[in-house]
């Protein structure tokens, strides 16, 4: 018999992937098998793989959604944040940091993405390049932000800021620093004022 195609359009699928996103973000990935989302899904593992396939593709499926809600969380933060008056170039960025940090603050097992990569590891992990998309995205984020200033330098300098915000999320999930938000914009303002925008 052939194999179905995964159709994770259901409203069955949907149940899956919420609770599927809930636990692997909660409880890890290695850490929660099929059987478990199909029980707290309350539908069968026939059900979870035709709706998708296998778990590494559900993984990838959570990272998506994931992903989605945090780049539309970010963009209207950050939108509302330009129209109340964030200037170009530094206190947008500033701005941005200022952002990511409230995410971190309701997020209390830190960056799903760092997670899941720490987790699923090989690059052949369907997984690997939704979390290589989040990363791209904040780097280009901040790149944008400088040149849309006039920033000569505004690649170099996204590239720095992307540290920053990296190093943060680490600090910050870790307890490394107790305002490691705090310390990585006062990073980020001083290397904006090394370089003036045109």
């Amino acid at each position: 018999m052939p194999r179905r195609t995964p159709n994770p359009h259901t409203a069955a699928g949907e149940r899956i992937l919420a609770t599927a996103s809930e636990l692997f973000y909660e409880r890890g990935i290695r850490g929660v098998g099929v059987d478990l989302i199909a029980d707290e899904a309350g539908v069968t593992k026939k059900t979870l793989y035709d709706r998708f396939g296998s778990k590494d593709d559900l993984v990838a499926a959570y990272l998506r959604r994931r992903r989605e809600r945090w780049v539309d969380w970010f963009s209207a933060r950050l939108a509302a944040r330009v129209a109340a008056g964030a200037r170009p170039g530094a206190e947008r960025v500033l701005a941005a940091l200022e952002i990511a940090e409230e995410w971190a603050q309701d997020n209390r097992r830190g960056c799903a993405f760092v997670n899941a990569h720490a987790e699923i590891g090989g690059l052949d992990h369907p997984g690997n390049a939704v979390v290589l998309e989040d990363k791209r995205y904040m780097l280009a984020a901040f790149t944008d932000l400088l040149r849309e200033a006039g920033y000569p330098d505004a690649e170099a300098r996204g590239a720095q800021v992307h540290l920053l915000y990296e190093g943060a999320i680490i600090a910050h999930t870790t307890h490394a620093q107790p305002d490691a938000f705090g310390t990585a914009r006062a990073a980020a303002a001083t290397l904006l004022a090394s370089t003036a925008a045109r």
